[in-house]
């Protein structure tokens, strides 16, 4: 059972480290509304892994042959997102209502808790990572876990899961904190921030219409 749990952590510290949709927009929220509300990105993967859990489990295992088909098309809605989610961060970033220099006329723009969740689960569902890592990694383990115990798998979602959003609030508590030195930090780490998740939009609909190889 122990074992299970540290193959979860170690697995949530990989995933965590390595930067993706959610890692960029963590960062743009935790810049946009502090920490707090960047808590809401990291509770996302808890909601919205519940179905890709168990199609992966229940579904796809039994229809392999038609993942990569779904992955392509999860890959172009989720780069579409991802580009519209850059947009709306990039007007803001242009407002200056983050840096306390809002154009008169302007309306705020508020990133409240219920937006901030629904767009990190969209963000997590149409991104091909989690999909990928259930059905290759964490998938199997989970299975060989359940077929010891329920503990045994419970043991492995507690590892992965707990460690995930710990390491999810860790990178939204510094971001937010780093921001809070300079306004000019936070402008350019929210350009850098924006820069990101374009790519990795672009990345994702060039893999979804095949043209990465």
């Amino acid at each position: 059972m122990l074992g299970l749990f540290v193959k979860g952590l170690t697995l949530a510290l990989t995933a965590v480290a390595i930067p993706g949709p959610s890692q960029a927009y963590l960062v743009s929220v935790a810049l946009q509304a502090g920490w707090r509300r960047a808590l809401w990105v990291a509770i996302a993967p808890l909601i919205s892994d519940i179905p890709i859990v168990i199609g992966v489990l229940l579904v796809l295992q039994q229809m392999a042959e038609i993942v990569p088909n779904l992955i392509q098309i999860i890959q172009v809605i989720g780069g579409l997102l991802l580009l519209y989610i850059a947009w709306n961060s990039w007007k803001l970033v242009r407002s200056g209502v983050m840096f306390g220099a809002a154009p008169e006329g302007e309306t705020p723009i508020v990133l409240e808790p219920r937006q901030i969740l629904t767009q990190a689960m969209l963000v997590n569902l149409f991104s091909p990572g989690p999909y990928i890592f259930w059905t290759t990694v964490n998938g199997p383990l989970l299975l060989q876990g359940l077929q010891q115990s329920i503990f045994h798998g419970l043991a492995f979602m507690v590892g992965f899961y707990g460690t995930f959003f710990t390491g999810f609030a860790f990178i939204g508590f510094a971001f937010d904190k780093m921001g809070q030195l300079n306004p000019g930090v936070t402008r350019v780490i929210m350009h850098v921030a924006v820069a990101l998740i374009v790519l990795f939009a672009l990345q994702s609909i060039a893999g979804g219409l095949g043209l990465m190889g």
